[in-house]
């Protein structure tokens, strides 16, 4: 079996774990790789979500290979076997335990803020990773559930070795596992995106968990969601369509350099359009192979005419018939949705720009005739500059809004909550239902 990415894994496997809808049910993902699998899950089945805290103890010669794990409560793994073929001293094991626990406390600060763990006593709790190798961490985090005072234990993944029930047996109360190839190297060898998850894209899961309602299981309506594959021309590119019930327009994201459509703060605005009741299209400008090339990765005109050719596409798609067409670029994708936004036939309704770059817009900018938002960090001096020249040149309605001490990724506490408040206002204000 082979995943196009975490997310999807995620969604293959809450599918999987229908038998446990309408119980009292907790699910624990092991930062980092498994929490975006976990959140699927989770949505599936209705379920509140948390990080189940676990690090593993590296040899000290060869980080990759786990002598052993640790987790919260004081929860200790060792694997006697690669300690004694690895000739682990005890006072080497020490050196890296200490310096495991260090980031152990600092991670629950960092993916948690003020939450407190997710009560997980007299619960089923699904614990969650992208998949299980040598199984330390999986242990470790089984271990700290039945601690916690866990009434069932189910341990899932995508993928494992053939022998992973040998090994983690007794450690969960169910093993799930959606496929358990023969050939098994790496974990990565079974996904197509096994990009690393940093921090930032596990605080935004785990604030995505936190916002949501856990209603799923109640039968609550949701909004319909799929892979997609777009045509923008000659190119396919892939990308992710959200449209909710009764949607008033469709937004399509142009993310900026040295992004994608896995952006963590492109896919938290895109969450509150969709509560906002506005679908959202998040995906790639460019194929993996045109991304090597950087030049690409700058070609205003390139983008917008990805961004265009996407548009198109959207507009044949059954669920967006009659839907107003909005554009959210970031950075130099800013750029590109401005280029795009001037097309003679784009009838576009309107544009945000986060942190953007419009001035690489150019001549374009007079020719837009949609609804501009520029929102730009106070802090983001040389950025600012650059927007009230380009706003100069809008002959649209628009408007500058200046996000206070925020910088250009607007990383703040509150600032992308305030880039999405602006943005959906705005769309909602601009985007009536078309008649094409």
């Amino acid at each position: 079996m082979f995943f196009m990415d975490r997310p999807e894994a995620g969604r293959q496997l809450g599918a999987r774990l229908q038998h446990l809808m309408g119980k009292d049910v907790v699910v624990l993902g092991l930062p980092r790789g498994g929490v975006p699998v976990a959140l699927e899950v989770a949505e599936a089945l209705g379920a509140p979500m948390d990080v189940c805290l676990v690090r593993k103890l590296g040899v000290p010669y060869q980080p990759e290979l786990g002598m052993g794990a640790l987790g919260e409560d004081g929860v200790r793994v060792i694997n006697d076997v690669v300690m004694r073929e690895a000739r682990v001293t005890p006072g080497e094991l020490a050196q890296v335990e200490e310096r495991e626990r260090e980031v152990l406390a600092r991670r629950a600060r960092r993916y948690r803020g003020d939450r407190p763990p997710a009560r997980v006593e007299g619960r089923t709790v699904v614990v969650v990773d992208d998949g299980v190798a040598t199984g330390s961490t999986a242990r470790a985090a089984c271990r700290i559930a039945r601690a916690r005072g866990a009434a069932h234990i189910v341990l899932a993944v995508p993928v494992a070795p053939r022998d992973w029930t040998a090994r983690l047996s007794g450690e969960a109360d169910e093993l799930i596992c959606l496929d358990t190839p023969r050939d098994f190297f790496a974990i990565g060898q079974f996904y197509a995106d096994f990009s690393q998850v940093d921090d930032e894209e596990v605080v935004a899961c785990l604030e995505r968990a936190a916002r949501r309602p856990h209603a799923a299981a109640a039968g609550a309506a949701g909004p319909r969601d799929r892979e997609v594959e777009i045509t923008a021309g000659p190119t396919r590119l892939r990308g992710r369509l959200t449209v909710p019930e009764d949607a008033d327009g469709i937004v399509l994201f142009a993310h900026g350099s040295g992004s994608s459509r896995h952006s963590p703060r492109n896919r938290f605005v895109a969450e509150g359009l969709n509560r906002a009741g506005l679908g959202t299209l998040l995906f790639d400008l460019l194929t993996e192979d045109e991304e090597r090339d950087r030049a690409n990765v700058f070609d205003t005109g390139l983008l917008a005419g990805r961004l265009t050719g996407a548009t198109g596409w959207v507009r044949a798609q059954p669920e967006a018939e009659g839907l107003a067409i909005g554009y959210f670029g970031a950075s130099t994708g800013a750029a590109a949705a401005l280029w795009a936004a001037a097309e003679p036939e784009a009838s576009v309704a309107a544009v945000v720009s986060r942190g953007g770059r419009p001035d690489l817009a150019g001549p374009r900018l007079p020719a837009v005739t949609a609804a501009t938002l520029l929102i730009v960090g106070g802090a983001d001096l040389t950025v600012l500059d650059l927007n009230r020249q380009a706003q100069a040149r809008l002959r649209c309605e628009n408007r500058l809004a200046v996000v206070p001490g925020a910088t250009h990724l607007f990383e703040e506490p509150g600032a992308l909550e305030a880039v999405t408040d602006l943005a959906r206002d705005w769309f909602t204000d601009h985007m009536a239902p078309a008649h094409v």
